[in-house]
């Protein structure tokens, strides 16, 4: 494995949870294809929280988007619309990341 150079381009990563599988994947599989994201994870995670007053526990698939700091407000403005969620979790952070893994990125999400 390559040594990580002193400097580490950002990589911004975006979460959000859906309720339903088919959610998941068709958030995921459009950010790809409309480049808003390089790549997008899904995982099954539980959830507690509370909603309308009432203490909630429900399965829910968190999505990871990987996409670049220029990028950050399209995939954000694209997730709120296709969003199935009333009020739906969006919450970015700033990665630094190999050289090779930003270029990546950054091609992927070329027109």
């Amino acid at each position: 494995m390559r040594e990580l150079d002193s400097h580490m381009p950002p990589v911004s990563v975006l979460t959000t949870t859906v309720g339903h599988t088919d959610d998941a994947r068709r958030l995921a599989q459009d950010a790809v294809r409309h480049r808003l994201a390089a790549c997008v994870q899904v995982e099954q995670v539980t959830s507690h929280y509370v909603w309308q007053d009432a203490q909630c526990e429900e399965p829910e698939w968190r999505l990871v988007f990987k996409t670049l700091p220029f990028n950050v407000q399209a995939l954000v403005r694209w997730l709120k619309s296709a969003h199935p969620y009333e009020l739906p979790q969006l919450l970015v952070r700033e990665e630094q990341s190999s050289r090779e893994y930003a270029a990546w990125v950054e091609d992927r999400l070329k027109v």
